[in-house]
């Protein structure tokens, strides 16, 4: 998150932070716009507040947390919870491919091929632009 915060806040935007409640990880980063800090006690609603008003998703190379998130936001949109058109990007294409091996999941039977079409894996900031701008609904772009 302290990437995209910093971005923001370089660049004289807003930034928000929606944290969760950890022993380890209790303090805000400091590019966040401190009226946009929120903590979240369960995991879920967190995840719900940062998946309902996202207009798509760039998930960088990351843990357990990362995992979740990533995979939860794909079963949601699998199962038609998430009926909006969210694009997501994983970045880092060298990451993603030594962590995953997504045919697997193809050629096992657990995911239909059609679910690799869900996300996009690349290492360019071009690329992954265009494929979130090619993605989003035109009343996303007021």
């Amino acid at each position: 998150m302290i990437a995209a915060n910093r971005g923001a806040s370089d660049a004289g935007g807003k930034s928000m932070a929606l944290r969760i409640s950890l022993p380890f990880e209790n303090i805000p980063n400091p590019y966040v716009t401190p009226e946009l800090d929120f903590e979240f006690h369960y995991f879920f609603t967190r995840k719900f507040w940062f998946t309902y008003p996202a207009k798509a998703l760039v998930i960088m190379p990351g843990g357990f947390g990362t995992m979740d998130e990533f995979f939860e936001i794909l079963t949601l949109i699998q199962t038609e919870k998430i009926t909006k058109n969210l694009p997501i990007v994983l970045f880092g294409k060298e990451f993603w491919g030594k962590l995953i091996n997504f045919e697997t999941l193809v050629e096992f039977g657990t995911i239909d091929r059609e679910d690799l079409d869900l996300f996009f894996i690349t290492s360019s900031v071009d690329d992954a632009f265009n494929h979130i701008v090619s993605g989003l609904n035109p009343s996303h772009s007021q």
